[in-house]
């Protein structure tokens, strides 16, 4: 009991206290992140093995195609609607993010029906192997992208648990829908089957939320965010860009069967590459979190993150190469022998990929927009140069390479531009002394 002008006050936790209980809230989100990343992983290793085995290496290639382009507008929607999203709505008021996140998921909704229109009535007029295929991805283009703007909604509000949820019904969708897929035995028929199991997780994903997306909002979104959007656009899509006309050019270069190779190569890489692909959905909350929390521990973090990474594709690529053959054929069928020739270039691009990241990731939580792109570019072009160019020389064999190379000179890159931003925001936050 108080009397009258006493003060109460409430106890205060020991500084090492607080340390530890961050700590293990930020350990409980990366778990989080890690499992649905392992879900997700386990879902495109699986829909990928499933595919070869069934198609074979000429039409796996097609299936490839159209996987590479839907890679190039999930990287268009992130950018314009989710990257922003991670960086400045991660841990806000729930007030706050759920307004946000009505106008985001409304922006990726709107952008998968106007790219996936697009990619529909290309399909229809291209007509043979590949046509039907795109015709098929531009019918499922919104759901496939409106699945991916949930969950990264759910990291930004720290609810990863809800991510890997999401993310295990599109797995359980996928079941019944790849089975159907298996018996009509076309490219689009997969296709098809790919993006309903994902629309089935996206229509979850508003009931796990009670957030309807505000498709009439996007352009109030997209100026909202031009500061930093159509830079992580331009930056996305020259990822992914990149990639995809490596994948053409390889197509023409070598032939389609050359890109079904690479694809089956990255499949056994797949759960890394799935990490890469969707690194932002963990790494970049959790990042702006310690830059706010303890900005002098963002450059270890990164290091650690990236490091991790790297040593992780490179003791997984050596597990591959001690894989028996016979067990290769039995995961890829007839793509596995030529598909084993790029475990180790494809291994070593990995490898510098994941220590990249690590470094982008402290870029985008730094909001250092211009030093990201710089670098995304760099990366980019080095990408399309090296994968080409090997191609010309040497076949699929040399693209590897050229690609290997490639990405370990952007992930030096990434890491220069981020000491000095680190460098930058530690010289502006030096107070300036003034003398009479």
């Amino acid at each position: 009991m108080t009397t009258e002008g006493e003060k109460t006050t409430a106890p205060v936790a020991p500084a090492g206290a607080t340390r530890r209980t961050a700590k293990r809230a930020m350990v409980g989100r990366l778990s989080w992140g890690l499992a649905d990343q392992a879900a997700s992983s386990v879902s495109n290793f699986v829909v990928g093995i499933y595919v070869a085995r069934s198609l074979g290496v000429t039409a796996f290639g097609v299936f490839s195609l159209a996987w590479v382009t839907y890679g190039v507008v999930l990287n268009v929607s992130r950018g314009l609607a989710t990257d922003p999203l991670t960086v400045r709505f991660s841990g806000a008021p729930n007030a706050a993010w759920r307004g946000a996140v009505a106008r985001s998921t409304g922006t990726a909704l709107g952008v998968g029906t106007a790219i996936g229109t697009v990619c529909l009535v290309a399909g229809l007029g291209l007509g043979g192997r590949v046509g039907p295929a795109f015709a098929a991805l531009g019918v499922m283009m919104p759901g496939l992208l409106l699945q991916d703007a949930w969950r990264f909604s759910f990291f930004a509000a720290g609810a990863g648990r809800k991510a890997f949820v999401n993310d295990v019904v599109w797995g359980v969708a996928l079941v019944p829908a790849m089975v159907v897929a298996a018996r009509v035995g076309s490219v689009a028929a997969f296709v098809l089957a790919w993006g309903a199991s994902a629309t089935v997780a996206a229509g979850y994903g508003y009931v796990q939320s009670g957030i309807r997306p505000r498709t009439a909002e996007a352009r109030g979104w997209l100026r909202e965010q031009r500061d930093l959007g159509y830079r992580y656009l331009v930056e996305n899509v020259s990822l992914s860009g990149a990639s995809q006309l490596r994948a053409y050019g390889l197509g023409a270069i070598v032939g389609v069967g050359a890109v079904g190779a690479v694809r089956g190569a990255e499949l056994l890489l797949g759960p890394f590459l799935a990490v890469l692909m969707g690194l932002s959905l963990v790494t970049v909350p959790e990042a702006a979190r310690v830059l706010r929390r303890a900005p002098h521990q963002l450059g270890r973090f990164c290091l650690l993150l990236g490091g991790a990474q790297a040593v992780g594709a490179l003791l997984w690529g050596a597990a591959l190469l001690l894989m028996p053959g016979r067990l290769g054929e039995l995961v890829l069928g007839d793509v596995w022998h030529s598909s084993s020739q790029l475990i180790v270039q494809i291994t070593l691009g990995v490898a510098g990929a994941g220590l990249g990241t690590g470094a982008a990731a402290g870029l985008r939580a730094l909001g250092a927009a211009r030093r990201s792109l710089r670098c995304q570019l760099f990366a980019s072009a080095c990408y399309v140069g090296g994968g080409l160019g090997g191609a010309a020389v040497a076949g699929t064999v040399g693209s590897a390479w050229g690609v290997a190379a490639a990405t370990i000179s952007g992930s030096a890159v990434w890491w220069l531009q981020l000491r000095s931003a680190l460098r930058e925001r530690r010289r502006n936050s030096i107070p300036e002394v003034r003398t009479a």
